[in-house]
């Protein structure tokens, strides 16, 4: 069936179906560090009516604890941080329930966000920011150096990547005897500012599996591995969820594949055109051109 443009009529059908909504954050709530407007009064609203509001994000810079203050910085205080679920928070959560041994070590091609969630599961992370002014240098007779306990490797989005960083991680995971290559998200571009789209992590991802010649294991969207952590804190079955985001490949699929609803946003990466060409074969339920449309349709009369 094709996508439906949110209407005051299929708006009801949708909001009475659903007990709980999962929100993507990049491009749907925030652009950088601008909120988008009307999302504030639209997350009141629909808390107001008795419905869960949680936030699913594919962007693992930021701990949960980080991503709860960024949503106080930008006026929303009544978000809490059981109400997060980022790819650095899965990440961690993967290792924690495969038994990764606490004696091994992980490295972080990433952001603090992962080195927190690690911490807090247990774990002893390496890299992260603090690799990010090392150079790699080419010198004869002179060996690269790398942690030889290293059982993991998280790649994410990491703004300081560099060749030092590519040839540790690609060390680990070619030499190190079962090293785990796990990435956060595959996610191409991402608004990390408010004017524009810049690399994602999955570039990041990219160029660790041409120099590994792995593929990772995948715990961000669209993959469902968050929606088991979902499922048992709220109690409800998927069919009960709704997935808003801004994106085809990641949000969107991530709901499909997980039996949700799904409502597009064409405030992000996704765009009109995008939906209705011809040769996309992802197709939400729903789409609208902003979150705060969900407070016009709630508020319009029926017809």
């Amino acid at each position: 069936m094709a996508p439906q443009l949110l209407s005051t009529c299929t708006f009801k059908s949708l909001f009475d179906s659903v007990d709980t909504f999962l929100f993507d954050c990049d491009g749907v709530i925030w652009k950088g560090d601008t909120l988008i407007d009307g999302v504030s009064q639209t997350l009141d609203l629909i808390r107001s009516k008795g419905k869960n509001v949680v936030f699913v994000t594919n962007n693992s810079v930021k701990s949960r604890r980080q991503y709860a203050e960024k949503f106080r910085s930008l006026g929303l205080a009544s978000v809490t941080q059981d109400e997060i679920f980022s790819s650095s928070f899965a990440a961690a959560m993967y290792l924690k329930l495969n038994n990764f041994p606490k004696d091994k070590k992980v490295y972080v091609i990433g952001g603090e966000g992962v080195l927190e969630e690690l911490q807090i599961a247990g774990f002893t992370g390496l890299g992260g920011p603090e690799d990010g002014e090392k150079k790699a240098q080419w010198k004869s007779n002179c060996l690269f150096e790398h942690d030889k306990n290293v059982g993991a490797v998280v790649v994410g989005l990491d703004p300081n990547i560099n060749y030092y960083k590519l040839q540790y991680g690609t060390l680990c995971v070619r030499e190190n005897p079962g090293c785990l290559f796990i990435a956060t998200n595959r996610d191409a571009v991402g608004h990390m500012t408010d004017l524009q789209e810049w690399p994602g992590a999955g570039c990041m991802v990219a160029a660790m599996c041409g120099s590994t010649e792995r593929e990772p294991i995948v715990v961000g969207k669209p993959s469902t591995f968050m929606m088991d952590f979902l499922l048992q804190k709220y109690g409800t079955d998927s069919s009960r969820m709704c997935m808003v985001g801004d994106r085809l490949d990641t949000d969107i699929l991530f709901g499909q594949n997980a039996g949700c609803k799904t409502l597009l946003v064409l405030t992000g990466v996704t765009s009109e055109s995008d939906l209705l060409e011809k040769g996309n074969k992802i197709e939400p339920d729903y789409y609208t051109r902003t979150v705060s449309d969900i407070t016009k349709l709630m508020d319009s009369p029926s017809k």
